[in-house]
């Protein structure tokens, strides 16, 4: 059963809880667990397959899909719950001077729980 830390009775849609479980090899500890290969060269990691956690905005064991650019940066906070503040460092050309300038911006982004990190990962 995973842990209840929201109002709401937290679940995976298509899994039953409280009926018979099938007989044979089940994914998860506990068997009753559904996780996804999302593709484009990752791997899906452990702690989504044999953990306890529920999020529906996990691209691994939620509702969601990778799409668009896959954007790196350096976090810069973790204080908020599920969500992690990534800094992106970039160059920004100025055609008067042909020089380029240092520039960053702040992207708020979601973390699964599958994840841990730290800030300056």
């Amino acid at each position: 059963m995973a842990e209840q830390t929201e109002r709401a009775f937290q679940k995976q849609p298509g899994v039953n809880i409280g009926f018979k479980k099938p007989t044979g090899k089940l994914p998860g500890k506990g068997g009753n667990r559904w996780y996804k290969n999302v593709g484009l060269g990752f791997k899906t990691p452990r702690e989504a397959i044999e953990g306890t956690y529920i999020d529906k905005k996990c691209p691994f064991t939620g509702n969601v899909s990778i799409r668009g650019r896959i954007l790196t940066g350096v976090v810069k906070s973790t204080k908020m719950t599920r969500t992690i503040v990534v800094r992106r460092d970039y160059l920004h050309y100025i055609k008067k001077y042909a020089r380029y300038e240092k520039r960053h911006t702040n992207i708020s982004a979601h973390i699964s729980p599958a994840f841990r990190c730290r800030e300056g990962d």
